[in-house]
């Protein structure tokens, strides 16, 4: 009998099912899916010696949907016990089950913070991703996530930064997280995060916020013009929380240099740099925390030099950018044999063809000849190429318009990949059908079209947020 961590786990063998029609329609009413989510840092400092520097801010796995509650009451109902119904999850930056460490994520958030990951000098990688490995204590293998790609420093780098580094710099319009440790200790860490409508300074859990560069003369406002460019010191910026849409009043960023705010420094912004935030048009007040509450702090004349600021420990922030991997999958017939992983991901789509037909040619990752396109509750005919490439035929307009000679109005359907065994892969992505004046012809077959050399483009693509 297999084992998996010290668990004896059993495995139930169930017929595969192939996704019906109606599986998919009730899919796309109700959709609830299953989304995990890694937020993580997109830079790792090492570890030398036989000192462990925790990864700061600390990876996280969300739990997102309504289909974790309502997979774990199946598995109630089917008999499995309490505990056997519940998930165990690890997490390493390695690919050997050894090396992972376990993850709580059986708690009201269903959402759980790795806090003691590390990597050693002795490892040579210069970029490595985290793995997430999820089961549920029944023995049913829920499948291995891994992060982006996270990027190995040394340090801090501590000379005048350079855009020939480009990948250490902050770009407007990328996501960063800022955190905060008074007197250099760790247990002291607070992140900036936003939570009830509030801005607040938390122990626990990390906001990803965009910074977009403004103009200097931008004024405040709900709208702003966003510059493109890297964030430079003496910027003004605007952060605004990924998840939430709240945004701080303008701000200047400013570098920091021993409690003290540097006026004039123009260097490029880079990963692990501790800096301050003027609250711009204000009276030298910055940026604070006070225990987990967000404030300002008013900075007094540096006696050192004209061109610095005072500031306190609270105001002083260490900034690093952010990155996050997401899969979005849903059993639509009910519990199957295999992992959910690998997720596919759609990168993109693009159209062939045009008039009555076209082929749909999609670009992304982990594709498998396993996988079946569909357009809204439509199975459509696909070809597989590779693991980052296939090609649909996209089905005529009146298999969701009914059999209309004319159609008058523009129709957009989501576009999903369903493995055999009926796991739906929402791609985030939909497809817009635009009419054209006149009457329409029946769809050619689908053997024809791959032979039907490129007529006019009457389909168009929109991205909307899964």
């Amino acid at each position: 009998m297999p084992h998996h961590y010290g668990l004896e786990i059993t495995t139930q063998i169930r017929p595969e099912k192939k996704l019906t029609k109606d599986a998919m329609e009730r899919y796309l009413l109700e959709r609830n899916d299953l989304v995990l989510t890694i937020l993580h840092a997109k830079v790792a400092q090492k570890s030398y010696g036989t000192e462990k520097r925790f990864f700061c801010p600390p990876p996280c796995v969300y739990l997102f949907g309504k289909g974790w509650k309502l997979r774990q009451q199946q598995l109630l109902r089917e008999g499995v016990t309490e505990t056997n119904s519940q998930m165990s999850a690890f997490i390493g930056i390695g690919s050997a089950d050894q090396d992972l460490q376990p993850l709580d994520l059986n708690n009201n958030k269903q959402y759980c913070a790795a806090k003691t990951l590390f990597i050693s000098d002795s490892d040579k990688r210069k970029h490595f991703m985290l793995m997430v490995r999820m089961f549920y204590n029944n023995g049913y293998d829920i499948g291995t996530f891994h992060s982006k790609r996270i990027k190995v420093i040394s340090k801090p780098s501590k000379k005048k930064q350079s855009l020939k580094n480009a990948d250490l710099c902050i770009a407007s319009g990328t996501k960063v997280a800022l955190f905060n440790r008074l007197r250099s200790q760790t247990v002291s860490t607070r992140y900036l995060h936003v939570e009830n409508g509030t801005f607040h300074a938390s122990s626990t859990e990390w906001g990803a916020f965009i910074i977009y560069l403004l103009d200097d003369d931008e004024g405040e406002s709900d709208m702003f013009n966003v510059r493109d460019g890297y964030i430079h010191y003496g910027s003004t910026v605007k952060l605004v929380c990924s998840v939430t849409g709240m945004a701080l009043p303008r701000l200047v960023i400013r570098k920091v240099d021993k409690q003290t705010a540097l006026l004039e420094a123009d260097d490029p912004v880079s990963q692990l740099h501790k800096c301050a935030f003027y609250m711009k048009d204000t009276n030298h007040m910055y940026l604070c925390l006070s225990q987990e509450r967000i404030t300002n702090f008013n900075a007094t004349p540096c006696p050192k030099g004209p061109n610095k600021e005072m500031i306190n420990d609270g105001a002083c922030w260490t900034i690093i950018s952010t990155d996050k991997a997401e899969y979005q999958f849903y059993e639509g017939m009910g519990p199957v044999n295999s992992p959910i992983t690998p997720v596919p991901v759609v990168h993109g789509l693009n159209t062939n063809g045009g008039g009555d037909v076209a082929m749909l040619e999609l670009s992304g990752e982990n594709f498998t000849p396993h996988l079946q396109v569909w357009f809204g509750n439509v199975e459509s005919e696909t070809m597989f190429r590779c693991q980052e490439s296939m090609i649909a035929v996209v089905p005529d307009i009146s298999s969701f318009r009914g059999d209309w000679s004319w159609v008058k109005q523009l129709t957009q359907v989501p576009v999903s990949l369903v493995r055999n065994d009926g796991i739906i892969y929402a791609t985030g992505l939909t497809f817009t059908y635009t009419p054209e004046p006149g009457p329409r012809n029946r769809v050619t077959p689908a053997d024809k079209i791959m032979r039907t050399s490129t007529s006019k483009n009457n389909f168009s693509l929109s991205h909307i947020m899964s």
